[in-house]
């Protein structure tokens, strides 16, 4: 796996991944403004993409009628530098027709503690924790 990252100007850059996609991210200086997302966001963007593909691609294998998934997180950064995540909480937001909780419950087992990368580096240094809950559209 490679990725390029390109110095745009003032604190803008502009990372480019091997399969071509290109993300501008930085912080705000002086007059301005912030061009995208931190690397810190970036992050916990990547982490909450990486364990929502693993969860919603193992509710399809174990044919339940996921339609939708989103995941809501929060975490919190050390006081002194390097700034690294010591906590994080993931949420997930689960909605389908009659969704098994016992399933969707391990699906974000397996991923948070079995397939998803992005969790298993960021649980390095965060005591990671989750949640989530169950919309029905079956009625």
């Amino acid at each position: 796996m490679k990725a390029t990252v390109t110095w745009a100007g003032n604190r803008t850059f502009l990372g480019q991944t091997e399969s071509g996609h290109t993300v501008a991210f930085g912080v705000a200086h002086e007059e301005h403004h912030k061009p995208g997302p931190s690397p810190m966001e970036l992050i916990l963007i990547g982490t909450g993409g990486c364990s929502s593909i693993d969860v919603v691609m193992i509710l399809e294998r174990g044919r339940e009628a996921i339609e939708d998934c989103r995941v809501e997180i929060t975490a919190e950064r050390a006081e002194t530098d390097p700034k690294v995540f010591v906590k994080m909480h993931m949420h997930f937001v689960v909605t389908g027709k009659a969704l098994n909780p016992a399933k969707v419950e391990r699906a974000i087992q397996l991923s948070l503690e079995k397939y998803c990368s992005a969790s298993a580096m960021m649980a390095a240094t965060a005591v990671m924790t989750h949640g989530y809950q169950i919309i029905d559209t079956a009625a």
